[in-house]
This record gives C-alpha cells, structure tokens and sequence, in this order.
C-alpha cells in the first residue's frame, strides 16, 4: 500500500531542500508519495524578538518571494507543477546561489514552463492568507518552536529530517524505514544533535 508523506518547505530554506531531495529519492525505493506544501518562515517568525537584524531583513523582505510563488503555484496548478517549480528555484537559490529576489522567482517559474507574471505578486500581500493558512497545517501539529523541514507521516508531525548530504538509493529508504517506525509511536518527541557540517548539495 502507497505511504503518502506531507512535506511542508519554505523556498529558502537549504535544509528543507535537502530533506525534499531525499524525498524524492525514496519514492524511487519505496511505495511512498509525497505531497509538497509550503510553510513560510516570514510567518513563522514574524514578531520574535531577539532575532539576529540581517535575518530579521531576511524575514521582511526575501523570505517572502519564493513562498509567495509557490502558494501561488500550488493554487493555481497543483502537486506536479510544485514540484517542478520547487526543483527550479531551489536550483537557483541553494545550487547556483543567486539572489532571493523577484528576478529570480520569474527564471524558475520560466524554467518550470509556468506563467512568469506569478513573480509579479511576490512583493504583494495577495497570497498571503492561503500562504498563512498553508503555513499553519503543517507547522500547528509539530508546534511552533521548529522549522522547516516538516513531515507528516502515519498522523504523526515531525520536524526533520535535518541531514547533509542527502542519502540516495537504499540508504535514502532505510532512513525513511526508521523515520516510519518512529511515527507509529505516539509517545515519540524528539531526536537531536548538533550540526557539524552545513548543508552538502550535490
């Protein structure tokens, strides 16, 4: 029987692009189909305090495009067109680093054959309300004190997996076998610890 994952990512995060990468490795190894959804970390952390005043203008400004497109894209096309368009900027944002820009937002939905003038709203409030309410399915169950990536599987929410590289063939389903046994435990919180490497794109 198919295992559906829920997948909540933002854009412009490296680790979630890593642990989307791995996903779709493992629908190569296993009965498994994920389900891409957007979470927005401007959301997340709007009105923190304490937050560090580069990541702060982070927050108001570009971390808004890509998030805003892919809502946008989810909308109005659906589960492959998101992915495709995920793939494009991703590509462009963590593999070639370019700027997190609306410029860049209009060359990945170009490279995904979607409708350019997406990128048109990005600096605009017009998705905001589907993006909040994307935002909050995926983040409400595993609490707010994460973020991104989020998966949902048998039920369960869980932030992670956090790793680098991103594992292919059957070390990439092995490690969804364990992710899958530790979600039939309703008692499971948390596995933790420190990153010694950033993120590992290949």
């Amino acid at each position: 029987m198919t295992t559906t994952v829920q997948f909540w990512y933002d854009p412009l995060c490296p680790w979630a692009w890593m642990t989307s990468r791995w996903m779709l490795e493992v629908e190569k190894v296993r009965d498994v189909t994920t389900e891409f959804h957007v979470m927005s970390l401007a959301v997340l952390n709007a009105g923190r305090e304490g937050l560090d005043p580069d990541y702060r203008k982070r927050m108001e400004t570009e971390a808004w495009y890509g998030a805003r497109a892919a809502i946008a894209v989810q909308e109005r096309y659906g589960q492959d067109e998101i992915r495709a368009f995920y793939t494009a900027i991703g590509t462009r944002y963590h593999l070639n680093d370019e700027p997190r820009s609306p410029e860049t937002v209009r060359a990945a939905l170009a490279d995904a054959g979607l409708d350019e003038s997406i990128a048109d709203g990005v600096t605009t409030t017009q998705w905001d309300e589907a993006l909040t309410t994307s935002h909050h399915e995926g983040m409400d169950p595993v609490g707010m004190d994460v973020g991104t990536p989020v998966v949902r599987v048998n039920g369960m929410s869980i932030f992670g997996p956090v790793i680098s590289p991103a594992p292919k063939g059957e070390a990439a389903g092995r490690l969804f076998d364990g992710m899958v046994l530790m979600s039939e435990y309703d008692g499971f919180f948390e596995l933790k610890r420190s990153r010694t490497v950033g993120p590992i794109f290949d």
